[in-house]
C-alpha cells in the first residue's frame, strides 16, 4: 500500500514512537546489539508514560488450525503497533515480509520497523 505523510493509519502514534526511538539512537549511535535498543528503547518509553508490551506472543494459525510454532512481536505499542527493532546495514525484503506476516497474525494494522544499524535511524512503516 502507497501512503503519504497524510493518509496513513496510526499517524500521530508512529510519529511519537518514531521520536522515542530517535531520541534513543542519538543516545547510542550505531553499533549495538539489537536487544540493547530494545531495553534502552523500553526505558523511553517508559519515561514517556506510552503503554507497550514487549515480546508479545502471537499464534500461527493454517487453515484454522493452531500451529505448534508462534511468533513474538518485538514490541506492540499503544495496543495499535508493531514494532520490530534491527540492527544491521540495511532493512531487507525479509524485514518487510516478516512485518507483513505478524500483521497478517494480529489486531494490528501497522508495523514499524526501526533501523539502528546506521548512522541515521532508517525507517519503514508496513501498513496492512
Amino acid at each position: 500500500m502507497s501512503t503519504n505523510d497524510y493518509d496513513f493509519p496510526l499517524k500521530k502514534e508512529t510519529d511519537l514512537i518514531i521520536g522515542a526511538a530517535f531520541e534513543v539512537h542519538r543516545n547510542l549511535g550505531c553499533g549495538f546489539l539489537e536487544i540493547i535498543y530494545k531495553d534502552a528503547l523500553c526505558l523511553e518509553l517508559d519515561s514517556r508514560g506510552y503503554y507497550y508490551e514487549r515480546e508479545k506472543l502471537y499464534p500461527v494459525y493454517y487453515k484454522g488450525e493452531r500451529l505448534a510454532h508462534h511468533f513474538y512481536a518485538d514490541l506492540i505499542i499503544f495496543d495499535s503497533v508493531i514494532l520490530e527493532i534491527k540492527s544491521k546495514s540495511g532493512i531487507a525484503n525479509e524485514d518487510l515480509a516478516q512485518t507483513l506476516n505478524y500483521l497478517k497474525c494480529s489486531d494490528c494494522k501497522v508495523g514499524l520497523i526501526l533501523n539502528f544499524g546506521k548512522a541515521s535511524l532508517e525507517i519503514k512503516r508496513v501498513i496492512l
